[in-house]
């Protein structure tokens, strides 16, 4: 009965452990956050490190039609994404530090393996840039200027 006694001692806190980082992360799963854009709710993952925004949605196949990933740069400034190792067509979307849409890239394509990654720039300085499936942007017939509301939980800088 001792050993199993410690073997439970052991194993309960681990699962919680783990149960707890799963949820905590802020690269994996959306964990419930959510941005809104033109009245429209996508639930997303946050890139808001280094580590995660260099990878971004790379290796994706494909992506759920309500979903997304938001970037959270450290500063506002021009930003230039580009789509080495994505194989999803994406919308890239700039916004300024109000949350405003500043520039749009609609509709990039994967970049083809072995090939010269094109780089897609914004035209103003952004500190969160959002990703969402190729043709999101025209379907909600997005202008510059529409702002992107936070769900609870995404840090506001």
């Amino acid at each position: 009965m001792a050993p199993l006694r410690t073997c439970l001692l052991f194993l309960v806190p681990l699962a919680a452990l783990l149960a707890s980082a799963c949820a905590s992360g802020s690269g994996g799963e959306s964990g419930g956050l959510w941005v809104e854009l033109a009245g429209e709710r996508y639930q997303v993952e946050l890139a808001d490190d280094d580590r995660s925004r260099a990878r971004g949605l790379m290796f994706r196949e494909s992506m759920a039609a309500d979903r997304g990933m938001l970037f959270i740069h450290d500063r506002a400034d021009r930003q230039a994404y580009w789509m080495k190792n994505t194989l999803i067509p994406l919308d890239i979307l700039y916004f300024d530090t109000a949350r405003r849409l500043v520039s749009q890239q609609r509709d990039v394509p994967p970049c083809r393996p072995g090939g010269a990654c094109a780089s897609y720039p914004s035209e103003a300085p952004a500190l969160y840039v959002l990703e969402l499936n190729a043709g999101e942007a025209e379907r909600l017939g997005l202008q510059n200027g529409v702002e992107l509301e936070f769900g609870p939980g995404i840090p506001g800088r």
